[in-house]
C-alpha cells in the first residue's frame, strides 16, 4: 500500500514535486546530481566540478543530504522518493520518444516473468543505434548511459511491477533491482515476485577493463545477495574513445561467489 501511495503521488506529479523537477534543470543543481546518478566522484568530471554553493544550494532545496562524519560526509539523495522520482524527470522525453519500440507483452514470457535477457538484448541494438542523438536530447549527459537504460526499463516495467535504484556519489557503480509481479497459472491467483539485479558500471580511460569487472561481479554478487535476488546482470558502458561496436558489444556468462552472473557489455 505504501508503494501504491507514492507511485501515485509521482504519477499525480504534486504540485512541489513538479517544482523540484524543474530545478532538476538547473546548471548548478545538475553539477551535483548526475554525477550521483551516474555513481562517480565529481572528480572524475574534473571540466564541471560543482562549487561548494552549488553543494549547499542543493542541500537547501532538500533534495540531497549529507551523510554522517564516520561516512566522509558525502551527500546523498534526500530521500526514497526523490530517489525514484530524479531518474523518472530526467527521462520523461526518452519513455515518450520510446512509443514506437515494442511493448511490454514481448518480453514477458507464457508462464507471466520477465524476460530481462531478452530486454536486455534489445536495449543493446537500440543503445547503440541512438546513444549519438539521444546523448544531445537530454541535459545529464554524464549519466547519459545510466538514465537511457533506466528509461528503456522503466516504460516495460511500468504497471507491472517496480526498479528500486540505489545510487549515490563515489559508489562506482548504481544498483536497480527490478521487482516483478506475476500470477502462475497452477498457484490458483496467488501472486508471485520475480526479483532481478542489474550493476551498472562505466569503464573509462583511466580505468581498466579487467578491474571494472572484477569489481562489478563481486558487487553484483552482493547486491544480489542482500536483495535475495532470482538473477543477477552487470552491464558494463565502454566510454573509452576509439573503441568499436563490436568491441564493445557482448554478452556472456561469468561464475563469482558461486552464482552465476550475465554481462552485458555496451
Amino acid at each position: 500500500m505504501i508503494e501504491q501511495a507514492a507511485e501515485a503521488l509521482i504519477l499525480e506529479r504534486a504540485t512541489h514535486l513538479d517544482q523540484l523537477a524543474d530545478k532538476l534543470r538547473e546548471d548548478r543543481v545538475r553539477r551535483v546530481i548526475a554525477p550521483m546518478i551516474a555513481g562517480e566522484g565529481w572528480l572524475e568530471n574534473t571540466n564541471d566540478l560543482p562549487a561548494p554553493d552549488d553543494i549547499q544550494y542543493v542541500i537547501d532545496l532538500g533534495l540531497v543530504r549529507r551523510l554522517g562524519m564516520e561516512q566522509g560526509r558525502m551527500p546523498v539523495i534526500s530521500n526514497d522518493i526523490y530517489r525514484e522520482i530524479i531518474p523518472r524527470e530526467l527521462t520523461v522525453i526518452m519513455q515518450d520518444g520510446m512509443a514506437s519500440r515494442p511493448a511490454r507483452p514481448r518480453y514477458v514470457e507464457p508462464c507471466g516473468r520477465l524476460d530481462i535477457s531478452k530486454l536486455l538484448r534489445d536495449f543493446q541494438q537500440f543503445f547503440r543505434e541512438n546513444i549519438k542523438s539521444w546523448s544531445g536530447a537530454f541535459d545529464y549527459k554524464e549519466a547519459g548511459f545510466h538514465l537511457l537504460l533506466q528509461a528503456f526499463l522503466q516504460r516495460i516495467v511500468n504497471g507491472g511491477g517496480l526498479i528500486d535504484r540505489e545510487y549515490a556519489l563515489g559508489r562506482g557503480r548504481v544498483d536497480l533491482l527490478v521487482r516483478w509481479r506475476y500470477t502462475k497459472e497452477e498457484s490458483n491467483g496467488e501472486g508471485r515476485e520475480q526479483r532481478i539485479v542489474i550493476e551498472l558500471k562505466t569503464i573509462r580511460k583511466n580505468r581498466a577493463p579487467d578491474t571494472v569487472l572484477a569489481e562489478g561481479l563481486r558487487q553484483t554478487v552482493k547486491y544480489a545477495d542482500d536483495s535475495n535476488a532470482d538473477e543477477a546482470h552487470l552491464v558494463i558502458c565502454d566510454e573509452r574513445p576509439g573503441r568499436s561496436w563490436d568491441e564493445k558489444i557482448c554478452e556472456r556468462e561469468e561464475e563469482c561467489g558461486g552464482k552465476i552472473i550475465r554481462v552485458w557489455g555496451m
